[in-house]
């Protein structure tokens, strides 16, 4: 037998890392604008500079790919353009925990020595993650990468703030922010980590003014800031509180009287029904206090320790206030009562510090303008989610968004472009001013704040392809056609960015969004590296394979749900990679030096089998392509996964092995089948599998030296080669064939064995399925092969009916059937055991109601299989009689 060229065994090793510099060297994934082509651009989310791939990062980046990579190979110009985010506080926490180690602070350095310190970091260490999307098979264009501090998106930064603010969207206001007290900065909801854990609700006792024995009792769970109360709120129609309405409190420590108000803010089910107001440490008690009128009261520093307007407490940690604060006012018989509540704090999503709802002068964009725009084209059709309840929650934010804060009191970042002088006159330009236009001083002093990294991220569409000039990248590429991200950031970055496109290009920045799934571990949390229940990326492309990791996390997404990942689960990848390679080596050492381009179709004599993997052949192609179009991703893997393995792999190649063996023009056919189907399949998967597609491509006869599967053309269906009549035939093959193989499996006879073989089938079919017997024999290891319409069923034998046909296994001989009824009957006796304890666990409602769903769900899935395994069993025994 000829030898296929390819090793015995599939090495990813020597494959992945030798194909990804041949395309990067060939320019394969770097197209430039032409105007007879149709553009493809995607953008990828960029990526934290100081990131590393995760397994979220993992699915997205594959999946981003596939789409790509299927485009390109549509004859789409693509472009997939990488680059990476500054990602403010995370690289300025990454780079201060460096000095520290060497026993450096920021602030001994100085802002601009800092900097300088943030940008060495970055050349040094921050090309990791785009090193590991190389060796994950990303066919992004690395010549048009972009950093979002690069001097061309700083400039964009610049110019979008400049036009903004002069055309009224951008003030400077003071409102209540996430504060995180280490880093001393406002923070956006996304960089906040909350979840449910225990707390306390206080139940505090505030005298109602010009009474000796009246309170009005408020619940609370952070009592440290009713030093900052400026009134006490009940619902309007709450009428226990009815005659204390316009009435004030004493605040008590304080002694400050505070009026008792109603506003429909409160929920009367929460707590008392009354609850303080403290417009400078909550967001909602501040338009509560905007509302009436009232002032704010800050009684924290910026670290979170009390100030002066905390009186005997000014100074102490904000929680040893609160200590404090509860004991003293125990000791006064104002504490009701303490009961145990359930919070979910914030903490920040760096540093891990309890954030600070904090009243802060802060710079804002008024989003009401552009979210109306951006409302108005999805109502168009302009820009698709899917999965399509995402559209709901888009809207629903865009109705009823609040002016974005978008200053961080960091150094890391775009500092915000504003400057003023001593005159009072302040300046706003995309440049650096020299001097004063008003008074002409040089000492201008420019805001000490940057800008939220989210404000460079929402430019990203088109100020990666050179915007605000008018670059030729930026005409041809611009609008990009797809974006796939994460759900968690539809309002920080998506809502932003089509904002950002209507607003400054006319048009919005992609026409579809997938949002992936997220992907979590067998306990359903989500995957995390501080949990510590996520695997290391390189570690699983290190044992598996890149092609084997991509495919199976594709493969497992359905849309619209969580990935639920497990390691053991690449071995699904790993075993497919394997077996494509296997039935590659089978073809080539099948085909010598055939050459299928050599051969005319119209001249070969096309078998049954042939005929028929030619029509599935079309139907994988068309099934993919409708799956792709679709965003049905994993269907799309598994329509290939299917093809290949179980109707090419499994019977086509099984069934071809007779024409091998026949020779002549049975094998001639067989040979050009089995390549040009092989060729398209290895085209069809080259989007999930990149690396072994493509090496076992260029393994096929007839493959030029220069040719490359990144940019061969994607397969299209012939109409020639659909034909339902051969799948109804060869179906009715295939339906025989396994209930022989089926028999024997319960029968326990081994698959080499020979065996004898009856089939009665309807009058009409016994011509027909004589001219396969070959075939049927063949793969059904059958020594002898009978058909007819009128035979007699043996005794002792094993039957199945199939396609229409009454299938005999006559057993006599082939096992011994006293040993064999001995064994079955012990098995019957163990199954039926098994299947009345899993009944009575399943008829216990204790075990109903304190289980598990998962549990309870599983124990009715094994009444179901042991129940098959009984009727299995019963019927052995009844063939052996």
């Amino acid at each position: 037998m000829p030898d296929p060229g390819l090793e015995k065994t599939y090495d990813p090793s020597r494959v992945e890392s030798r194909w990804y510099a041949d395309w990067i060297e060939r320019g394969l994934f770097t197209p430039q604008p032409d105007p007879d082509r149709k553009p493809f651009t995607v953008v990828i989310p960029p990526p934290n500079v100081t990131g590393r791939l995760t397994m979220g990062h993992v699915l997205n980046n594959s999946l981003q790919d596939a789409v790509v990579r299927w485009k390109r190979m549509e004859g789409s110009n693509t472009l997939w353009l990488p680059g990476t985010d500054h990602a403010g506080i995370a690289t300025q926490n990454v780079v201060e925990r460096h000095l520290k180690d060497q026993g450096v602070s920021k602030e001994s350095l100085g802002r601009e020595a800092f900097v300088a310190r943030v940008w060495e970091w970055k050349h040094e260490y921050g090309g990791i993650i785009q090193q590991q999307l190389r060796l994950l098979g990303c066919s992004l264009d690395w010549s048009r990468e972009r950093f979002t501090m690069d001097e061309g998106l700083s400039h964009a930064v610049r110019e979008v703030f400049v036009r903004l603010y002069r055309k009224g969207l951008i003030y400077r206001g003071s409102y209540v922010v996430n504060w995180c007290p280490r880093c001393l900065t406002a923070l956006s909801d996304e960089e906040v980590d909350r979840e449910n854990r225990p707390g306390h609700l206080w139940h505090l006792k505030y005298p109602v003014a010009g009474t000796r024995d009246k309170f009005i009792t408020v619940a609370t769970t952070r009592p440290e800031t009713m030093l900052g109360d400026v009134a006490v709120a009940v619902h309007p129609r709450d009428s226990r509180y009815k005659a204390l309405r316009g009435k004030t409190a004493i605040l008590p420590i304080l002694r400050r009287e505070i009026p008792i108000l109603a506003d429909d803010y409160v929920d009367p089910k929460f707590g008392t029904g009354a609850v303080k107001i403290t417009p400078a440490h909550d967001a909602n008690d501040f338009w509560v206090a905007q509302r009436h009128g009232l002032e704010a009261i800050n009684v924290m520093h910026a670290d979170g320790t009390m100030n002066e307007n905390a009186a005997d407490y000014a100074g102490m940690d904000r929680f040893e206030a609160r200590e404090r604060i509860v004991a003293a006012l125990q000791d006064r018989g104002l504490v009701a009562k303490i009961e145990p509540y359930d919070l979910s704090p914030g903490e920040c999503s760096r540093c891990h510090t309890p954030i600070e709802p904090r009243l802060s002068p802060q710079w804002y964009v008024k989003m009401k303008p552009l979210a109306d725009a951006a409302l108005a084209v999805h109502r168009k059709g302009k820009v698709k989610f899917y999965p399509k309840r995402w559209n709901k929650v888009y809207v629903h934010w865009l109705e009823n968004t609040r002016d974005w804060c978008i200053s961080r009191q960091l150094w890391w970042g775009h500092r915000i472009p504003v400057w003023t002088c001593g005159c009072g006159e302040i300046i706003v330009d995309s440049v650096t001013p020299a001097a004063c236009p008003k008074c002409g001083s040089a000492g201008l002093k420019q805001d000490e704040d940057v800008l939220d990294t989210w404000f460079s991220s929402w430019l990203w569409p088109f100020s990666t392809l050179g915007w605000p000039e008018p670059t030729e990248d930026l005409r041809y590429f611009y609008p990009t056609a797809f974006l796939s991200t994460g759900a968690d950031i539809i309002f920080f970055w998506v809502a932003r960015m089509i904002m950002a496109g209507l607003e400054f290009m006319g048009e919005v920045p992609f026409s579809h969004v997938f949002f992936h799934s997220i992907v979590r571990d067998t306990q359903g949390r989500k995957m995390s590296k501080s949990l510590g229940n996520s695997p290391e990326p390189m570690d699983l492309m290190s044992k598996y394979g890149a092609d084997a990791v991509r495919f199976t996390m594709i493969s497992l997404t359905p849309p619209g749900q969580d990935l639920v990942f497990d390691e053991a689960r690449c071995e699904t990848g790993r075993h497919f990679a394997n077996k494509v390679w296997n039935a590659t080596r089978l073809v080539l050492m099948n085909s010598g030096d055939f050459d299928p381009a050599k051969v005319r179709e119209s001249q070969l004599k096309f078998s049954l089998a042939d005929r028929w993997i030619l029509d599935r052949r079309n139907e994988a192609i068309k099934d993919v392509n409708r799956c792709m179009k679709t965003f049905r991703f994993n269907d799309a893997a598994n329509a290939v996964y299917h093809f290949l393995w179980g109707e090419y792999c499994d019977w086509y190649l099984e069934l071809a092995k007779t024409a091998f063996q026949e020779g002549g023009e049975a094998a001639q056919a067989a040979r050009w089948t089995a390549v040009r189907v092989l060729d398209d399949t290895l085209r069809l998967l080259h989007p999930f599998m990149p690396f072994v597609s493509e090496e076992l491509w260029q393994s096929l006869p007839g493959r030029k030296a220069d040719e490359r599967l990144p940019v061969a053309a994607w397969p299209k269906q012939k109409a020639a080669w659909r034909r339902p009549e051969v799948v109804q035939e060869l179906q009715q093959l295939q339906e025989v064939i396994t209930a022989v193989r089926t028999l024997r499996s319960e029968m326990n006879v081994s698959p080499g064995q020979p065996v004898k073989v009856l089939v009665q089938a309807p009058a009409g079919e016994v011509e027909r399925l004589r001219e396969s017997a070959a075939l049927i024999r063949s793969l059904c290891r059958a020594e002898t092969l009978e058909i007819g319409a009128a035979l007699a069923k043996p005794a002792a034998c094993a039957s199945a009916v199939a396609a229409g046909c009454e299938i005999y296994l006559p057993l006599a001989g082939l096992i011994d059937l006293a040993a064999e009824r001995d064994r079955l009957a012990r098995e019957l006796e163990r199954v039926e055991g098994l299947l009345l304890n899993a009944r009575k666990k399943l008829s216990n409602q204790d075990f109903l109601t304190k289980a598990r769903p998962e549990v309870v769900e599983r124990e009715r899935g094994k009444v179901e299989e042991l129940a098959g395994v009984r009727d299995k069993v019963e019927r052995a025994l009844k063939a052996i009689g």
